[in-house]
Parts: structure tokens; sequence; C-alpha cells
């Protein structure tokens, strides 16, 4: 793993947030001057692939990226901000209904955020 891919996965598992590649490349930049769009490009695809994390992929967003832990997401429709979520006894009823252990799943749950919602009711 390169010194940059380290580093990467390491921002990544420490925000709380779902960075883009973008987002991920301004924070790297602030310690390491020299790095490009593409290495930061080039590395998360490689720490993806490896399994080392995970791309969460919205329509009309760019990719975001989340550290490997068991979890799913809620997506604001309007704004598209992105929240953690916990379906505790999900993986076992899919396991139960294919009659089989699963790999992996990505789910997003649609919805609209406080913040979206009470604009809305404000209109």
């Amino acid at each position: 793993m390169t010194k940059y891919a380290k580093q990467l996965l390491e921002l990544i598992n420490q925000s709380k947030e779902h960075l883009s590649a973008e987002q991920l490349f301004l924070e790297l930049k602030k310690t390491e001057h020299k790095v490009v769009l593409a290495t930061v490009y080039n590395n998360l695809n490689v720490l993806y692939q490896e399994g080392r994390i995970r791309k969460i992929s919205t329509e009309g967003s760019p990719d975001r990226y989340d550290k490997i832990q068991k979890h799913d997401h809620l997506v604001c429709k309007k704004c598209g901000v992105l929240s953690d979520i916990k379906f505790e006894d999900l993986t076992q009823n899919l396991e139960r209904q294919l009659g089989e252990g699963i790999l992996s799943y990505d789910l997003k749950v649609f919805y609209l955020c406080p913040k979206c919602r009470e604009i809305k009711q404000g209109m």
C-alpha cells in the first residue's frame, strides 16, 4: 500500500462524514503538498477494489467514500446529505430468505432530511 493510500484510508476511517475524492484531496493536500487529484482517484480505486473502503454512489452527486463497517445509509432526496443508519436484523433476515450467507449489500434509504423537511413545511 502506498503512503497516499495509507493516509487516505486513515482519513476515511477517522471521518464522521462521507467524503468525495475532491474533499479527500483537499484534506491530504494540507500535509502532502505534491499530491495531485489523479493520485487520489487512483489510490481510492485501489482501496475500493481491495475491499478496504466503501464507495457510495448516488445519482446527481459525486461518489463518496466510507469506512468498511456494517451499516447502511439514509440519503436526502433533496440535498443529497448522507447519514449512517444500522438495520440490526436485516442481514439475518436476508440470509434466512436466501437460504445462504450473503457477502455484502449496499442499502440506501431515500428520505427528506430534517432541514429539507423544515424548509418544505415553511413554504
